[in-house]
């Protein structure tokens, strides 16, 4: 399975449509991955505006 990123939010997800926000904008073309596990602690998912736990892309083309 092709791992995608969703253009509106950066979540990495190998379906067709994004888990978290539900968009089907999604882009094989991204760089770079965070994985968030609590998001409330952690100061890069507050950097990045992520409230839900899992796999972010940095950068979506």
């Amino acid at each position: 399975m092709v791992e995608k990123a969703c253009k509106k939010c950066k979540r990495i997800t190998t379906g067709k449509k994004c888990p978290v926000c539900g968009s089907q904008e999604l882009t094989q073309h991204w760089r770079g991955l965070v994985i968030i596990i609590d998001p409330d602690k952690s100061e890069i998912a507050k950097e990045l505006n992520i409230e839900i736990p899992g796999e972010y892309a940095l950068k979506v083309r």
